[in-house]
Protein backbone atom coordinates (compact mmCIF):
# COMPACT_ATOMS: atom_id res chain seq x y z
CA UNK A 1 0.00 0.00 0.00
CA UNK A 2 1.29 3.37 -0.90
CA UNK A 3 2.17 5.65 1.93
CA UNK A 4 0.98 9.24 2.05
CA UNK A 5 2.80 12.01 1.76
CA UNK A 6 3.16 13.38 4.18
CA UNK A 7 0.61 17.24 4.36
CA UNK A 8 3.05 20.70 3.94
CA UNK A 9 2.00 21.65 7.35
CA UNK A 10 4.14 19.18 9.30
CA UNK A 11 6.72 20.64 8.32
CA UNK A 12 9.03 23.17 10.00
CA UNK A 13 8.32 26.79 10.08
CA UNK A 14 10.92 27.89 8.39
CA UNK A 15 11.07 25.72 5.79
CA UNK A 16 7.11 26.76 4.92
CA UNK A 17 8.73 30.11 4.48
CA UNK A 18 11.33 28.85 1.76
CA UNK A 19 8.64 27.07 0.42
CA UNK A 20 5.85 30.47 0.08
CA UNK A 21 7.63 32.09 -2.44
CA UNK A 22 11.30 31.67 -2.11
CA UNK A 23 11.75 28.50 -3.78
CA UNK A 24 12.61 28.94 -7.42
CA UNK A 25 15.28 27.94 -10.06
CA UNK A 26 18.40 29.69 -9.80
CA UNK A 27 20.09 30.83 -13.22
CA UNK A 28 23.42 30.78 -14.36
CA UNK A 29 23.54 34.40 -12.93
CA UNK A 30 23.11 34.00 -9.66
CA UNK A 31 19.97 36.07 -10.39
CA UNK A 32 16.39 33.83 -9.25
CA UNK A 33 14.42 33.08 -12.26
CA UNK A 34 11.50 35.81 -11.86
CA UNK A 35 14.04 38.73 -11.35
CA UNK A 36 16.27 37.59 -14.34
CA UNK A 37 12.68 37.53 -16.44
CA UNK A 38 11.88 41.40 -15.22
CA UNK A 39 15.20 42.78 -16.38
CA UNK A 40 15.45 41.01 -19.62
CA UNK A 41 11.50 42.42 -19.95
CA UNK A 42 12.87 45.65 -19.37
CA UNK A 43 15.79 45.65 -21.38
CA UNK A 44 13.61 44.93 -24.62
CA UNK A 45 11.41 47.78 -23.15
CA UNK A 46 14.36 50.19 -23.45
CA UNK A 47 14.69 48.83 -27.09
CA UNK A 48 11.09 49.91 -27.75
CA UNK A 49 11.28 53.06 -26.64
CA UNK A 50 14.34 54.04 -28.06
CA UNK A 51 12.86 53.31 -31.48
CA UNK A 52 9.42 55.25 -30.52
CA UNK A 53 12.31 58.49 -29.18
CA UNK A 54 14.23 58.07 -32.16
CA UNK A 55 11.13 58.55 -34.11
CA UNK A 56 9.94 61.59 -32.25
CA UNK A 57 13.13 63.11 -33.05
CA UNK A 58 13.46 62.45 -36.62
CA UNK A 59 9.68 63.67 -37.17
CA UNK A 60 9.86 66.65 -35.10
CA UNK A 61 11.47 69.41 -36.90
CA UNK A 62 9.19 68.41 -40.19
CA UNK A 63 6.34 70.30 -38.04
CA UNK A 64 6.23 73.91 -37.33
CA UNK A 65 6.46 74.41 -34.21
CA UNK A 66 3.02 76.79 -34.11
CA UNK A 67 1.28 73.09 -35.36
CA UNK A 68 2.74 70.87 -32.72
CA UNK A 69 5.29 72.28 -30.19
CA UNK A 70 4.37 75.33 -29.62
CA UNK A 71 1.08 73.79 -28.02
CA UNK A 72 3.02 71.92 -25.44
CA UNK A 73 2.53 73.14 -21.73
CA UNK A 74 5.66 72.76 -19.69
CA UNK A 75 4.49 73.75 -16.66
CA UNK A 76 1.67 70.35 -16.78
CA UNK A 77 4.60 68.18 -17.98
CA UNK A 78 6.64 69.52 -14.99
CA UNK A 79 4.60 68.67 -12.42
CA UNK A 80 3.67 65.39 -13.83
CA UNK A 81 7.37 64.64 -13.53
CA UNK A 82 7.12 65.73 -9.90
CA UNK A 83 4.28 63.61 -9.35
CA UNK A 84 6.21 60.41 -10.78
CA UNK A 85 9.57 61.28 -8.97
CA UNK A 86 6.94 61.56 -5.65
CA UNK A 87 6.02 58.37 -6.90
CA UNK A 88 9.41 56.80 -6.95
CA UNK A 89 10.24 57.48 -3.43
CA UNK A 90 7.34 56.18 -1.81
CA UNK A 91 8.06 52.77 -3.80
CA UNK A 92 11.19 52.59 -2.59
CA UNK A 93 9.57 53.73 0.83
CA UNK A 94 7.43 50.41 0.16
CA UNK A 95 9.97 48.13 -0.30
CA UNK A 96 12.38 48.99 2.82
CA UNK A 97 8.60 49.09 4.92
CA UNK A 98 8.31 44.93 4.42
CA UNK A 99 12.67 44.51 4.68
CA UNK A 100 11.65 46.36 7.68
CA UNK A 101 8.79 43.68 8.62
CA UNK A 102 6.59 46.37 8.89
CA UNK A 103 3.56 45.43 6.74
CA UNK A 104 0.81 47.83 7.57
CA UNK A 105 3.67 50.97 6.51
CA UNK A 106 3.99 48.95 2.98
CA UNK A 107 0.61 48.84 2.61
CA UNK A 108 0.15 52.15 2.92
CA UNK A 109 3.27 53.52 0.75
CA UNK A 110 2.12 51.57 -2.34
CA UNK A 111 -0.97 52.45 -1.91
CA UNK A 112 0.34 56.09 -2.05
CA UNK A 113 2.33 55.37 -5.49
CA UNK A 114 -0.73 54.05 -6.84
CA UNK A 115 -2.67 56.68 -6.28
CA UNK A 116 0.09 59.06 -7.58
CA UNK A 117 0.54 56.90 -10.67
CA UNK A 118 -3.35 57.31 -11.39
CA UNK A 119 -2.84 61.31 -10.85
CA UNK A 120 -0.22 61.60 -13.30
CA UNK A 121 -2.42 59.67 -15.83
CA UNK A 122 -4.90 62.16 -14.80
CA UNK A 123 -2.81 65.03 -15.29
CA UNK A 124 -1.72 63.48 -18.82
CA UNK A 125 -5.31 63.32 -19.91
CA UNK A 126 -5.62 66.92 -19.01
CA UNK A 127 -2.48 67.74 -21.34
CA UNK A 128 -4.11 65.76 -24.01
CA UNK A 129 -7.18 67.77 -24.05
CA UNK A 130 -5.64 71.19 -24.34
CA UNK A 131 -3.78 69.67 -27.58
CA UNK A 132 -7.35 68.41 -28.56
CA UNK A 133 -9.06 72.31 -27.94
CA UNK A 134 -5.72 73.40 -30.19
CA UNK A 135 -6.85 70.99 -33.19
CA UNK A 136 -3.48 68.92 -32.40
CA UNK A 137 -4.69 65.12 -32.72
CA UNK A 138 -2.80 62.23 -33.80
CA UNK A 139 -3.37 62.31 -37.34
CA UNK A 140 -3.12 66.26 -37.52
CA UNK A 141 0.22 65.58 -38.77
CA UNK A 142 3.44 63.99 -38.07
CA UNK A 143 4.08 65.58 -34.67
CA UNK A 144 1.00 64.60 -33.27
CA UNK A 145 1.66 61.02 -34.53
CA UNK A 146 4.73 60.66 -33.16
CA UNK A 147 4.11 62.50 -29.55
CA UNK A 148 0.64 60.68 -28.89
CA UNK A 149 2.42 57.55 -29.80
CA UNK A 150 5.09 57.92 -27.63
CA UNK A 151 3.57 59.37 -24.48
CA UNK A 152 0.49 57.00 -24.68
CA UNK A 153 2.83 54.21 -25.08
CA UNK A 154 4.12 55.29 -21.78
CA UNK A 155 1.01 56.06 -20.64
CA UNK A 156 -0.23 52.72 -20.99
CA UNK A 157 2.98 51.16 -19.16
CA UNK A 158 2.35 53.52 -15.97
CA UNK A 159 -1.67 52.13 -16.05
CA UNK A 160 -0.13 48.64 -16.19
CA UNK A 161 1.96 49.45 -13.21
CA UNK A 162 -0.70 50.79 -11.37
CA UNK A 163 -2.73 47.31 -11.91
CA UNK A 164 0.12 45.08 -10.94
CA UNK A 165 0.91 47.27 -7.90
CA UNK A 166 -2.94 47.02 -7.07
CA UNK A 167 -2.07 43.12 -7.02
CA UNK A 168 1.03 43.02 -4.90
CA UNK A 169 -1.46 45.32 -2.25
CA UNK A 170 -4.39 42.64 -2.26
CA UNK A 171 -1.55 39.91 -2.10
CA UNK A 172 -0.13 42.40 1.32
CA UNK A 173 -3.48 41.83 2.60
CA UNK A 174 -3.92 38.30 2.45
CA UNK A 175 -0.69 38.18 3.93
CA UNK A 176 1.40 36.89 0.95
CA UNK A 177 4.07 39.06 1.66
CA UNK A 178 6.08 39.17 4.60
CA UNK A 179 9.63 40.48 5.72
CA UNK A 180 11.22 37.43 4.11
CA UNK A 181 9.09 37.13 0.92
CA UNK A 182 8.99 40.41 -0.78
CA UNK A 183 10.07 39.58 -4.02
CA UNK A 184 6.82 40.49 -5.67
CA UNK A 185 7.31 43.90 -4.18
CA UNK A 186 11.18 44.28 -5.51
CA UNK A 187 9.78 42.72 -8.93
CA UNK A 188 7.07 45.95 -9.61
CA UNK A 189 9.55 48.18 -8.07
CA UNK A 190 11.94 47.55 -10.63
CA UNK A 191 9.15 48.06 -13.54
CA UNK A 192 8.03 51.08 -11.84
CA UNK A 193 11.66 52.85 -11.41
CA UNK A 194 11.89 51.78 -15.00
CA UNK A 195 8.36 53.89 -16.09
CA UNK A 196 9.70 56.89 -14.22
CA UNK A 197 13.18 57.00 -15.69
CA UNK A 198 11.40 56.77 -19.30
CA UNK A 199 8.96 59.56 -18.15
CA UNK A 200 12.20 61.77 -17.31
CA UNK A 201 14.03 60.87 -20.55
CA UNK A 202 10.65 61.64 -22.64
CA UNK A 203 10.24 65.08 -20.20
CA UNK A 204 14.06 66.16 -21.00
CA UNK A 205 13.34 65.48 -24.95
CA UNK A 206 10.32 66.29 -25.85
CA UNK A 207 9.99 69.40 -23.39
CA UNK A 208 13.05 71.00 -22.81
CA UNK A 209 15.65 70.52 -25.86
Amino acid sequence: MATREKPLYDKPLDELNVHDETEVAVTATGLDSRKLGIWMFIASEVIFFTGLISSYLYYRGVTPRYQGLGHLELNVAATMTFILLMSSFTMVSALAAIRDGKRTQLRNWLIATALLGLLFLGSQAYEWSLLFHDGIYPWTNLFGATFFTTTGFHGTHVLIGVIWIGAVIARALTGGVTQENNLSVEMVGLYWHFVDLVWVVLFTVIYLI
